[in-house]
């Protein structure tokens, strides 16, 4: 192991903005959940998303669980997504006992639209469709919402990883009943860990709020006609992510030059409006893409393959599938690579170096 500083694969990119921001928390004295930070920080999430509502909450997966009690999903429910995202994006469903079905990306990595038609016609009962804005660009939310439509399934996107990009000239984050985004660490901005529900419905923001907080009626004492969860976004870390809001466009124009400059040594997919949170390539061969991987390890260099597809994943063992084959293809070839905000000249010297070095 390399004794030089590591480089991560997508770090926080925090300063003073953020110590200023959370001492004003601090001295206002709402240091507890709630209080005028995380109302504001609400307030701006709807407005760059383009919704009426946010609801913030403690990560993005609490997001999506609010949202299964939202529609009330469970076992007499089929949940279809993409194979090739993180388990979060169906685990609250798994855990309400719904059936999952799982679809084959297409070339940018999103949901393939011909084969999520055939899942739907397939799949009888109540359906639930979670698209994912994979590495921050946008599933083909247009042609999602139509076959939703056309099939009465309810549409949620799953836009966690693509907080800042566009479709169309839309903000990610913008289509189906409702949408979640996350503020994790490793996300293009965060608040330390945080997610967000985005949504048009005020009766969809106004249930996620009261559930998100115990579900405690309108009474001085503790009243509950159903039980909540304590999902609430506190109100330091909204403040933290104030301040990343305010640094947000610096952010995506230097990951955008990032892309770039992997895209003139890698063959690095540059779908337009995509946020660039991680910078991604296809090489030519798993073991050209193993080499690759061990050569920045042996650099202290952080990259990850892409996400194992769900359909593979050995606790969704008997789930229905439909296609495997990009996905398993983009598994196989696919590196994410360093993408860090806050890189120096000498950290892409470091990565360069690897990438002179690399088979295949």
């Amino acid at each position: 192991m390399s004794n030089t500083n590591r480089i991560f694969l997508s770090p926080p990119y925090t300063g003073e903005a953020e110590r200023a921001a959370v001492a004003a928390a601090f001295d206002s004295g709402y240091v507890a959940p709630c209080g005028p930070q995380t109302d504001e920080f609400e307030r701006r999430l709807a407005e760059l998303s383009g919704r009426r509502y946010a609801v913030a909450v403690s990560s993005g997966t609490a997001a999506i669980d609010l949202l299964m009690d939202e529609f009330g999903i469970d076992s007499s429910w089929t949940v279809i997504a993409p194979t090739l995202t993180f388990i979060a994006t169906v685990g609250p469903a798994w855990h309400r006992g719904a059936k999952l079905a799982f679809v084959d990306s297409d070339a940018t990595g999103g949901i393939d639209v011909s084969l999520l038609g055939e899942a739907l016609g397939k799949t009888p009962g109540k359906k639930l469709v979670i698209s994912v804005d994979l590495y921050g660009n946008c599933a083909d939310y247009d042609a999602i919402t139509a076959l939703c439509r056309r099939h009465g399934a309810v549409y949620i996107s799953d836009s966690a990883e693509a907080v800042g990009a566009k479709y169309g000239g839309r903000p990610a984050g913008s289509a189906g009943a409702a949408a979640v985004y996350s503020f994790n660490g490793n996300k293009i901005i965060t608040t330390s860990g945080g997610g967000a529900i985005l949504t048009d419905s005020r009766a969809i923001a106004e249930r996620a709020r009261k559930r998100s907080q115990q579900s405690r009626e309108k009474r001085i004492w503790y009243e509950h006609r159903e039980v909540g969860y304590n999902y609430r976004l506190s109100n330091i870390l909204a403040a933290i992510g104030l301040a990343q809001l305010d640094r947000l466009p610096e952010i995506l124009k230097i990951r955008a030059k990032t892309a770039e400059w992997y895209a003139k040594r890698l063959p690095v997919p540059l779908p337009a409006g995509g946020n660039r949170w991680l910078s991604v390539a296809f090489l030519d061969s798993r073991r050209a893409r193993d080499t690759l991987l061990k050569r920045f390890a042996e650099a202290n260099i952080e990259a990850r393959p892409f996400w194992k597809p769900l359909h593979l994943q050995p606790v969704f063992a008997g789930a229905a599938s439909f296609g495997t084959e990009v996905a398993e293809s983009m598994f196989e070839r696919g590196i994410c690579l360093p993408s860090g905000t806050g890189m120096t000249q000498d950290d892409f010297g470091r990565i360069e170096r690897c990438l002179g070095e690399r088979e295949g």
